[in-house]
């Protein structure tokens, strides 16, 4: 037996091979898509494919993109190609094509390019709380004492479900 494992440990090579099949030889390109281009072309903006011609140096990026947005990301095209390759570390992409979707369109236009917004969390038991706050009393430092009593909140929390 192995033990406990990370999740992410379990589902890498799950992901490596999904991204490989579409040409992400880096799944960092879709897992941090945010990080790469920025929070407003992401919002935008999701990449599809990587294709690699025969005897061409460099791939080509397919993005998917609103057919509203597709006017100012085509504007932005030679900027998104420079962070790829960034992420990349060498020129692995020479090109970078746009398609473009309606919101409620077929297949892969259907996904939703904005994350759902979280749920409010739940207001925390007065009693948990408090045992919290008795537990970090004595640290002086006011941003230690916060994270501790939030560590206290969550493990007394999840002793009592």
């Amino acid at each position: 037996m192995r033990g406990f494992e990370a999740a992410s440990g379990l589902l890498k090579d799950r992901i490596r091979s999904a991204g490989e099949s579409r040409g992400f030889a880096v799944t960092r390109l879709l897992t941090h898509w945010a990080e790469i281009v920025g929070e407003d072309l992401a919002r935008a903006t999701r990449p599809v494919k990587v294709g690699y011609s025969k005897g061409a140096f460099g791939a080509t990026l397919t993005v998917l993109v609103r057919a509203t947005e597709a006017p100012m990301v085509q504007m932005q095209l030679p900027m998104i190609k420079e962070k790829v390759n960034a992420c990349y570390g060498y020129a692995a992409i020479s090109r970078v094509m746009i398609t473009q979707t309606a919101p409620m369109g077929f297949a892969e236009g259907q996904a939703q390019f904005t994350p759902a917004p979280k749920a409010p969390p739940k207001p925390a038991d007065p009693a948990i709380l408090a045992k919290a706050h008795e537990t970090a009393e004595g640290v002086r430092d006011e941003g230690l004492r916060a994270a501790l009593e939030t560590l206290a909140q969550n493990i007394l929390t999840r002793r009592n479900t």
